[in-house]
């Protein structure tokens, strides 16, 4: 959403507040330097006030922008009575984030919920206005934390505003957010803004004066300023950025040698207390300094005193004192605030760094450990700084490499391509060890477990794991996984999978190794699926895990078809992963959750599992997971009947998939295409999709995924006369069979050899496929009703049909399969016998994110235990109840486990 116009911009402003007890939102202000921002996000401030709201600020500062947590620690501040009241897990992480805690952080989602939570809290009592100014210096962690909170606050009465320059790229996607773009001031705004600082300026420094500001009011004030009633003859060729600096520091000048001491430390410092500040400038000046000596500058208007601390007018001047000043008295000035800092390592060590000219090893250390310290608290973006400053001052070259390369992994787990990159070039700049090369490779590669690398690069990963296994078998093993990930995504051929699955049994001999069974099974689904299933139902409950193990068993059990051994594997990891707000493996986890209950037909575990695994990919940037789970909500809406929202989600995710040839995206996407084809009864559109699925040529052949859709490929084949076609896919499945033991796959065997039989030999075929143990499998037994239904029928034995076809008309309606339910009442009624329509549940009748809210309450977890599962706060989860109650027509929580359970 874009508008144009101050007055617009407020209005708005004044209209989401007006909503915000109901309904919360987030804004994003741009605008060039000097383009109203920060007066904007005041007046929204004085609004918010006016109207009883609570305001909590934060702003970017450019010299704390490595300081993680800095910004939060501000927004917070004003709430720190409330963190007595947080659960004990997120207080802790809380604590740790603020630093007022020596505790690892295991992800940043821990300290959001936690954030969320403090802020909800104070919502209850009063709104709450968030702004943060100057986003774009904002430190990386508080703005991951903000970008959390926006996505959350839809229920809440809290609106958060941010602010920043053009060219800032917001986390949020343009769906969740509105934004709002300033724009420059129109001549006449300016020419009315000149004459009232300006009134007796001469025409001709006017017009220039006009050209060179190009409608930044603050380029016209502080200009205007400078050149008093004359023209700058060379004002028009310098950057507009550099021409404020120059208004700025040309006020310098006028200043005492003293005050202009205390600005230059200012400017270098990363914080605001004016007790530290003036310690740094008496050693900076080796004389004393004290407030007299700051007056000055207050009364030019360059800096403000609040309380203890020291601000800037505008973040501009920092900038342009630290341009005015040499490298040999800005190296002093860092020495000074060192000296000023003994009880602040972190923040002593990068102004010791900052202050040395040469290589130093003792101040490398200092800083690589400042990074260690950063990454335990979340702060990954710090991490990554001062380790390229410890590579820099590193004297050492084996650990300069090793710098460059922590530094390099920092990068990639923050997705920056470009650093990562850059990082690698630099380190092969010197002498690395083989293993250090082996970790340059598997970086450059993608060190997202391979999704985006390029299938051929399976062989050349497998080789590197191999050749540095006796060394490092921990880094061969992680270079062997993402080997593997190629197997999944793309398809390297036999030879890679055959190498992959030779290279992780010598790497890893213990055989029920979860990474060594989750190798497996990607390299070889076929043949490794009967050992995979066998190991992992003899893991026993692993002690400590964190997730990561039951994540790597889970997604094994499901490419080896165990789809109730995955389930019960996601369950245990998500667990864990939920409590250390570990959301990128959680989305990956409940994804395997998600894909396992749809193929088994549990369709109200699979709407929730699967909006949730889709919602937290997006949110933790996983591109191609939040395609693959696109693709799987395009597949369940085609199961519920939503034909045009499946094909919608189907070619969101095929626009993910194809330029990367993602083959499981595009395999999801064509079932369901598919079943939305074969549920509305086109027969030869699903026979051409789910036939795709079968032919290794095409992009969507998964060699795993495939084993799901044999049942949907003869259904459609036989109902458009192509029975025959399908013969070759059978007998090479047959095959497939005798390797694995994939349940779905032999279900779908012994349905289609009924469905491609003679007349004199299908019946005993039904009999057989109804015999076996499907209990685990309802969708499959539906359908096979509904078949042996339809078989009777057209064979009029009508009265012996309709047993078949009510079973697989009660079934399909109970598992919310609305398109088969409504085919077993049409043959019903053929076959002689009518049904009343299916009744709506809870499935129809809420979102997916509600649904998952009640099937979480039905259990009995409270509003607060809810909350802390799916990361929202618990007066959100109340909001939801509170509208989904009347939907379902009940009173009490108590009465949630009928309506639920009514969905199994």
């Amino acid at each position: 959403m874009d508008l144009v116009g101050r007055q617009g911009h407020l209005d708005l402003l004044a209209r989401l507040l007006s909503e915000s007890p109901s309904r919360g939102s987030a804004v994003l202000v741009r605008g060039m330097a000097g383009i109203g921002k920060t007066a904007l996000l005041a007046e929204a401030a004085v609004l918010a006030e006016v109207s009883g709201y609570r305001v909590l600020r934060t702003g970017g500062v450019e010299a704390e922008s490595d300081i993680p947590y800095a910004g939060l620690q501000m927004l917070l501040r004003p709430l720190a009575a409330g963190m007595a009241d947080l659960a004990a897990p997120h207080r802790q992480a809380l604590d740790a984030a603020l630093g007022r805690a020596d505790a690892d952080i295991a992800d940043l989602f821990l300290v959001g919920l936690a954030a969320l939570d403090l802020i909800a809290d104070a919502a209850a009592v009063a709104p709450v206005l968030v702004i943060a100014d100057d986003l774009q210096w904002l430190d990386d962690a508080t703005v991951g934390i903000l970008a959390f909170l926006a996505r959350r606050v839809a229920t809440e009465p809290v609106v958060i505003v941010g602010a920043a320059r053009d060219g800032y790229r917001s986390r949020l996607n343009p769906d969740e957010l509105t934004m709002l773009q300033l724009e420059p001031l129109s001549d006449d705004e300016a020419t009315a803004l000149l004459a009232d600082r300006v009134p007796h300026l001469r025409p001709s420094a006017h017009r220039r004066l006009l050209a060179a500001a190009a409608g930044n009011p603050l380029a016209l004030t502080e200009l205007s300023r400078t050149l008093g009633a004359s023209a700058d003859p060379h004002l028009a060729e310098i950057p507009l950025t550099e021409r404020l600096e120059r208004a700025f520091t040309g006020r310098l000048g006028h200043l005492p040698e003293a005050t202009r001491s205390l600005l230059r430390i200012a400017a270098l410092d990363d914080g605001l207390s004016l007790p530290e500040l003036y310690r740094a400038a008496r050693a900076f000046t080796g004389s004393a300094v004290g407030s007299a000596d700051l007056d000055p500058a207050v009364q030019a208007r360059l800096v403000e005193v609040v309380g203890t601390e020291l601000r800037f007018g505008h973040p501009l001047m920092r900038s342009a004192i630290q341009q005015s000043m040499s490298a040999q008295v800005r190296r002093a000035a860092h020495a000074a605030l060192a000296s000023a800092l003994e009880d602040q390592p972190d923040r002593q060590v990068r102004h010791r760094a900052a202050a040395t000219g040469d290589p130093d090893e003792s101040v490398a250390t200092a800083l690589q450990d400042a990074a260690r310290r950063a990454a335990r608290r979340g702060g990954v973006a710090a991490a990554l700084t001062a380790l390229e400053q410890a590579a820099a001052l590193s004297e050492d070259e084996s650990r300069r490499g090793e710098r460059l390369l922590l530094a390099a992994e920092y990068a990639a787990e923050l997705g920056r391509a470009e650093t990562v990159n850059r990082l690698l070039d630099t380190a092969l700049t010197g002498r690395l060890s083989r293993q250090q090369h082996a970790r340059v490779f598997w970086l450059r590669g993608g060190a997202d477990e391979g999704l985006y690398s390029h299938s051929s690069g399976a062989l050349s990963l497998t080789a590197l794991a191999e050749e540095i296994a006796l060394e490092d078998p921990a880094l061969a093993l992680r270079i062997l996984w993402s080997a593997a990930q190629l197997c999944f995504w793309s398809d390297p051929g036999p030879q890679a999978r055959g190498q992959i699955l030779a290279a992780v049994e010598r790497i890893v001999p213990d055989e029920v190794d979860p990474w060594r069974l989750a190798v497996c099974a990607y390299a070889a689904p076929i043949e490794r699926g009967g050992y995979v299933l066998d190991r992992a139902r003899d893991v026993a409950r692993i002690e400590g895990d964190d997730g990561r193990a039951y994540r790597m068993l889970s997604t094994a059990a499901l490419l080896a078809g165990g789809f109730g051994l995955a389930r019960a594997f996601s369950a245990a990891g998500g667990a864990g992963l939920r409590a250390q707000g570990r959301l990128g493996l959680l989305a990956r986890t409940v994804g395997a959750d998600a894909w396992s209950a749809l193929v088994v037909g549990d369709l109200g575990a699979a709407i929730a599992a699967t909006e949730e695994s889709r919602r937290l990919a997006r949110e933790t940037g996983q591109i191609m997971m939040y395609g693959l789970m696109t693709a799987t909500a395009a597949k369940l809406a085609a199961l519920r009947g939503q034909e045009g929202e499946a094909l919608a989600l189907a070619e969101a995710a095929e626009e993910i998939g194809l330029p990367v040839g993602a083959r499981p995206v595009l395999a999801t996407a064509a079932m369901a295409r598919g079943l939305a084809a074969l549920g509305q009864g086109r027969f030869e559109e699903a026979y051409g999709h789910f036939r795709r699925l079968h032919d290794p040529a095409d992009p969507a052949f998964q060699i795993a995924l495939r084993l799901t859709t044999l049942g949907d490929l003869v259904d459609a084949a036989t109902h458009c006369g192509r029975a025959a076609a399908v013969l070759p896919v059978i007998a090479q499945l047959e095959e497939v069979a005798e390797v694995t033991p994939a349940p779905v796959l032999h279900a779908d065997l012994r349905l289609a050899r009924a469905l491609v039989a003679a007349d004199d030999a299908a019946e005993p075929l039904f009999q057989e496929a109804l015999n076996a143990d499907l209990t685990a499998l309802p969708l499959i037994r539906a359908r096979t009703h509904l078949a042996f239904g339809e078989w009777l029928r057209r064979r009029r034995r009508s009265v012996e049909s309709r047993d078949h076809l009510r079973a697989a008309r009660d079934m399909f309606d109970a598992l919310g399969a609305i398109p088969w339910g409504e085919k077993a009442r049409r043959e019903l009624r053929a076959a002689g016998e009518t049904s009343r329509g299916r009744d709506p549940d809870a499935r129809d009748q809420l979102t997916a994110h509600e649904l998952q809210i009640v099937q979480l309450a039905a259990e009995g977890l409270t509003n607060r235990e809810i909350g802390q599962r799916l990361y929202l706060s618990h007066r959100t989860v109340s909001s939801h109840l509170h509208r989904i109650f009347p939907k379902l027509g009940v009173v009490s929580r108590a009465e949630l486990h009928k309506v639920v359970g009514a969905l199994r």
